[in-house]
C-alpha cells in the first residue's frame, strides 16, 4: 500500500542553478541540474540532499525519496545531477571533473540557499562519490560551511578505497558505447553491475532508464560526459595515498550523527575500513546487507526502511 501511494503521489521538479567559476582550476561558471521533491522550501524547513556516485545521476534516489515523502510529506528533498551528468552542463576542461570542484559547487549552492532561505535541518545521503563529498562538507566548521549539517549517510564509501578499484575505473568509465534501445542498454548495464544486488526486471529498468540519452546517430548512449574519467586516468598512486590521509583527517572532524551503509560483498568499502569508521571520528553506525556489493541502490525495502527510520528519528 505504501509503495502504491509513493509511486503515484510524488514526482520531482527539475531546476537549474548556476555554479560560479572556479578560476584556480580553470572551471568557468556552469549550470547544475537539481531534482526537487516534496514540499516547497520554507524558512526553518527540513532538507534532505541525495547525491549519486561517479557515473550515476540524481534520479537514482526516486524510490527512496518517494517512500520517504510518503512518511513525511513536508520534507524538501534535493537530488542534483553533479556537473557532467544527467541534465547538468558538461565542462570544457576535463580536469574540472574532480571532487574538490564538485564539493565547491555544493558549498556555494547550499550556502546561497541558506542565506536566502534559512535551512532548519539538512541531512545528506551520499552514494560512493556523493558520500565523499558529504564527508568533506560535514567536516567543515559550521561558520565556514555556511549552512547546517545535521546527519550524514555514507553509502558504501569511506576515506580509504582500494587502488585496484581506481585502476578498474580507468578502463570501464567513459567507453563510447551505443545501444539500440534503453532496454538494451539497461540489460548491458546489468551485466557489469552485479554489485548492485538483485532487482526485479521492472525495478532495474526504472532505476536505469535515466542512465541513457538519445544518440545523434540513433540509439542511446550514456548520460554523462565521457571525460569525467580523465582526472582518474591521470591520478598517481602517490597522490591517491595523500588524498586518503586527508580524508581520514576530515572524517575525524565530523561531529554529526553518521550512518554507514555497506554491501557485504563490496570491493570498495573494505571490512577493516568500515570497522575503523565505527571506532573513530563520528563513530558511524554500520548497517550491512548480504548479497550486495558496491553499491546498495536503496531500492529494496530492506535497505530503504532502516534509512528512513534513521533520517526521521
Amino acid at each position: 500500500m505504501l509503495d502504491n501511494l509513493a509511486m503515484s503521489e510524488f514526482n520531482p521538479v527539475l531546476h537549474h542553478v548556476t555554479c560560479p567559476a572556479q578560476e584556480a582550476v580553470s572551471v568557468p561558471a556552469h549550470r547544475m541540474a537539481v531534482w526537487q521533491w516534496g514540499a516547497e522550501p520554507r524558512a526553518g524547513g527540513h532538507v534532505v540532499v541525495c547525491v549519486h556516485g561517479l557515473t550515476r545521476q540524481g534520479r537514482d534516489f526516486d524510490v527512496l525519496v518517494r517512500r520517504l515523502l510518503a512518511v513525511q510529506p513536508d520534507l524538501t528533498v534535493l537530488c542534483p545531477d553533479v556537473v557532467g551528468r544527467g541534465q547538468s552542463e558538461w565542462l570544457g576542461n576535463p580536469l574540472g571533473y574532480q571532487i574538490p570542484v564538485y564539493a565547491a559547487d555544493f558549498l556555494q549552492w547550499l550556502s546561497a540557499w541558506h542565506a536566502r532561505l534559512p535551512i532548519g535541518r539538512l541531512d545528506w545521503v551520499g552514494t560512493s562519490m556523493g558520500g565523499v563529498m558529504g564527508l568533506i562538507l560535514a567536516a567543515q566548521p559550521a561558520p565556514a560551511r555556511g549552512f547546517p549539517f545535521s546527519r550524514l549517510v555514507l553509502n558504501d564509501v569511506g576515506p580509504s578505497l582500494p587502488w585496484a578499484f581506481v585502476e578498474r575505473l580507468r578502463t570501464t568509465v567513459g567507453q563510447p558505447l551505443v545501444f539500440p534501445t534503453v532496454e538494451a542498454g539497461a540489460l548491458a548495464l546489468r551485466d557489469i553491475s552485479s554489485g548492485f544486488g538483485p532487482h526485479t526486471d521492472v525495478a532495474w529498468l526504472a532505476l536505469n532508464t535515466p542512465m541513457f540519452k538519445p544518440a545523434p546517430q540513433g540509439g542511446v548512449v550514456w548520460h554523462y560526459d565521457p571525460a569525467i574519467v580523465e582526472p582518474i586516468r591521470q591520478l598517481s598512486h602517490e597522490a591517491f595515498s595523500q588524498s586518503e590521509a586527508v580524508l581520514w583527517a576530515l572524517y575525524d572532524q565530523i561531529a554529526c550523527p553518521t550512518l554507514l551503509l555497506r554491501g557485504k560483498a563490496s570491493e570498495v568499502l573494505m571490512p577493516a575500513t568500515a570497522q575503523a569508521m565505527t571506532e573513530r571520528g563520528p563513530r558511524a553506525h554500520l548497517i550491512e546487507w548480504e548479497g550486495v556489493g558496491h553499491a546498495p541502490t536503496l531500492v529494496d525495502p530492506a535497505q530503504t526502511q532502516p534509512l528512513i527510520d534513521w533520517l526521521l528519528a
